[in-house]
């Protein structure tokens, strides 16, 4: 389990003084290097940031060379929760070990997802909220919507309007719930484009990043007034 968990792609600032880090989620049947464009955008945006890329913890059932984190194979409503559940302590791993490598805190790692690693990204935060101070998820939906706030972690979501593999009903429901629990959550729709990576979506996250101010922290400032 170890092996599969370590692999993947790290790129440290050129400083190698990490101030920030992301941890990027590929998509099913997609492997860490798919990522590498996301990667350079992020790292022009935040240059004293480090990478790590990770690599699905499974080889992909539907064939090829790429990776998984859970089996898409016979997935419906009654079983996703219950795999992606299976599939999250790689997840925990992976994410607090790279906080060890790069020396980075809980509140300065930021967990990046395209589709299942959105949905991955999604739920390792709905259950352990605080373990990243932001999680980005393109494309990404909750298994179940979350019955608990997001109250240390800020979650950006970020959806094409036309996307056809997870339409964008489920990124308009999981903001609504994040805002009736009070959570810390923003929603960006980019109209024509569907399930992928699109600039404009990712412009859209780096805008978001380097303007929402997390909301524990207007609660720390009001508590301090």
């Amino acid at each position: 389990m170890d092996e599969q968990i370590y692999q993947g792609r790290e790129l440290w600032p050129e400083s190698l003084e990490v101030r920030q880090l992301f941890i990027l989620l590929h998509g099913l049947g997609a492997e860490s290097s798919d990522l590498l464009p996301l990667a350079e955008q992020l790292k022009e945006a935040f240059p004293a940031a480090g990478f790590f890329l990770a690599d699905g913890t499974f080889p992909f059932d539907g064939g090829g060379h790429g990776r998984q984190w859970y089996s898409n194979t016979g997935i419906n409503e009654e079983n996703r929760a219950v795999r992606i559940a299976e599939a999250l302590p790689a997840v925990h791993q992976l994410v607090t070990d790279a906080q060890r490598r790069f020396n980075v805190l809980q509140p300065d790692t930021a967990l990046v997802g395209f589709s299942q690693g959105a949905m991955m990204a999604l739920e390792f935060c709905a259950r352990h909220d605080g373990s990243a101070g932001r999680v980005i998820a393109f494309a990404g939906r909750y298994a179940k919507l979350p019955e608990l706030p997001s109250e240390l972690t800020t979650i950006h979501l970020l959806h094409g309007e036309v996307d056809s593999v997870i339409p964008v009903e489920y990124a308009y429901a999981a903001y609504e719930r994040l805002r009736e629990l009070q959570g810390d959550v923003t929603l960006d729709v980019e109209s024509g484009v569907g399930h992928e990576l699109q600039t404009a979506l990712v412009k859209r996250a780096i805008h978001r990043l380097k303007t929402t101010i997390p909301m524990r922290s207007w609660k720390q400032a009001m508590s301090n007034a």
